[in-house]
């Protein structure tokens, strides 16, 4: 008798390996060690994807119409970082969108200059 799992070809996995690397072209890392972390913001500089372009690298341009972190990008692609970024690296690369460097965070207020400003709003 023969195992019906074995007689059905296997199903295309959404989240499987072997999409990931047909997305990436094989490839685990950019070409080159970019400016790319989970916070850097990416942005559309052309708004029209390139003809033959996979459906990723057009999804992003799409959604990339205000700047997005590349973890934002993953979240919405449903795709791992690691992906993203090689997809990130060849946008960049064609000019298709800019990398910019994530708002720095505000730094810490100077404790002894709020204390001043306190006692003297006190003494009026």
């Amino acid at each position: 008798m023969s195992d019906p799992t074995h007689d059905q070809p296997r199903t295309w996995e959404e989240g499987g390996p072997e999409r990931l690397y047909v997305i990436t072209s094989g490839r685990s890392l950019p070409a080159e060690d970019g400016p790319l972390d989970v916070v850097t913001l990416i942005v559309t500089k052309k708004d029209v994807p390139g003809s033959g372009m996979q459906p990723e690298h057009a999804a992003i341009i799409h959604i990339c119409d205000y700047p997005l972190s590349v973890a934002e990008i993953s979240a919405y692609l449903r795709l791992p970082v690691s992906a993203v970024t090689v997809l990130l690296a060849d946008l960049l690369e064609s000019g298709h969108v800019e990398a910019r460097a994530p708002i720095p965070a505000a730094s810490l207020p100077d404790v002894e200059l709020l204390e001043a400003v306190m006692h003297g709003l006190q003494n009026l």
